[in-house]
């Protein structure tokens, strides 16, 4: 638990960074295993000899187990302790992983990335958790900024490190990598992690865990089709149709009942919920980003597929640099200030590469900056969210928090990949360029310091 000279003190020392840093180390995995695989779909598919359809769910299985599980994480820390729930998950990921790189079929590595994704689940959200309660208020957007920093590289680096890794060795690496680092981050935590108390009291949301899971679930399934299928398809509008249905259904249900998985009356604050709109809307833009850029090296400027990887990190350097700026700056000034320069900052970016003007050497910095904008917008919400709610709630905010992000980078996916088959590769970037007067608003309404 906080005492009240570490809420006040503002400062990140060394106990807390080196328990922030053994913690980084396992959820970066998760992050990474959300794309590291998609570079290595066509080996695989060789490999067991399956057709496109089958070998594409080696990812969607793992994105759909993880959003099954990300809103059952919140109470799983609170009924047990936030410690115990980030052990449980480093061990069933490490469990999956180790099963991936064992799989006689494709059935068998489609279920074992299923474990990883549930073990996944309950890494990032848990984390945040206990790290916000070890920090404090006073220290949250300095906190956030410092893993924030180091997170949005795994989206970017997950696809070059499957590249590198198909380049020179064979598929089971995809998931063996995971194992040394796995391992010495559960040794760590179990060494380093402080114990906190589980609230005994907590009790499972039954009928939620029955609407909200299967509910984003359905969404994450009709969005990841989208691409491929068309909005108009069976197969893409009725799990829309039902996620919908399910959702709202859970909506009625989080309004009747005081424990819900989410509660739902934390957005009755203007600046919860302007935060929350801000994550989604930077989820939506940032992972629209990230899929659209390699296709327009590669497509448009006749870049290889390692070398399109390499261009993107610039992105990720680009939110390195911001968010950590931006998690101090939130500490002194507040989000309302940061959120709305990061999305005209991004915004811009993005219309560059819709313009499809300016070369190469010019669109790697554009690309730093795009990066930075994204900071600006990731730390400080999450930071504003963590101060607007009581100690007691932050579970839930954390499961907000990661639902709404989850499905605006679904969604940003879906709408990037139809403008791209429908209008060009060029197409998508307006997308982001669309979405950035939303987040600039939910800055706007976002608390000062």
């Amino acid at each position: 638990m906080t005492t009240t000279a570490e809420s006040t003190d503002v400062r990140v020392g060394k106990p807390l960074t080196a328990t922030v840093a053994v913690m980084v180390l396992g959820a970066v995995m998760a992050i990474l295993d959300a794309t590291i695989v998609n570079v290595g779909v066509e080996t695989l598919g060789h490999h067991f000899g399956a057709s496109l359809a089958s070998v594409e769910w080696v990812a969607t299985g793992y994105l759909l187990a993880f959003a099954l599980t990300v809103p059952v994480a919140g109470w799983a820390a609170e009924r047990f302790g936030a410690r115990a729930v980030w052990l449980s998950g480093l061990t069933v990921f490490l469990l999956g992983s180790a099963l991936s790189a064992i799989s006689w079929s494709i059935g068998a590595l489609i279920a074992f990335r299923i474990l990883q994704g549930i073990g996944g689940a309950l890494l990032e959200p848990t984390m945040l958790t206990l790290l916000a309660r070890l920090a404090g208020p006073r220290r949250a957007g300095r906190l956030l900024g410092l893993i924030g920093g180091l997170l949005p590289l795994g989206p970017v680096f997950g696809p070059m490190l499957g590249g590198l890794i198909l380049s020179g060795l064979p598929w089971q690496w995809m998931f063996l990598v995971n194992l040394p680092l796995g391992i010495a981050s559960l040794i760590l935590s179990a060494r380093r992690l402080p114990r906190d108390e589980p609230g005994g009291a907590a009790r499972l949301d039954v009928r939620g865990l029955l609407l909200l899971p299967p509910g984003f679930a359905a969404l994450v399934y009709g969005l990841s089709g989208a691409a491929a299928r068309g909005f108009g398809s069976p197969h893409v509008w009725v799990p829309l149709v039902l996620g919908t249905v399910l959702l709202a259904a859970y909506a009625v249900h989080g309004l009747r009942r005081a424990e819900t998985l989410i509660d739902l009356r934390l957005f009755a604050s203007r600046g919860f919920t302007a935060s929350v709109v801000a994550m989604f809307g930077v989820g939506a833009m940032l992972f629209a980003v990230l899929f659209a850029v390699p296709l327009f090296f590669q497509r448009g400027r006749d870049t290889g597929v390692l070398s399109a990887g390499f261009l993107l990190a610039a992105v990720g350097v680009g939110a390195f640099i911001g968010m950590p700026l931006a998690g101090r700056l939130s500490d002194r000034v507040g989000a309302r200030p940061l959120v709305p320069l990061g999305a005209v900052v991004a915004g811009l970016g993005s219309a560059v590469f819709a313009l499809d003007a300016a070369p190469t050497a010019v669109l790697v910095p554009v690309m730093v900056l795009m990066g930075v904008g994204f900071g600006f917008i990731g730390a400080p919400s999450m930071a504003a969210v963590y101060r607007g709610v009581a100690p007691a709630s932050v579970p839930s905010a954390t499961g907000a928090i990661y639902i709404l992000n989850q499905i605006g980078a679904a969604l940003g996916v879906a709408v990037a990949a139809l403008l791209i088959q429908t209008h060009g590769e060029v197409s998508a970037f307006w997308w982001p360029v669309a979405a950035a007067p939303l987040v600039l608003v939910a800055g706007l309404l976002q608390p000062r310091a």
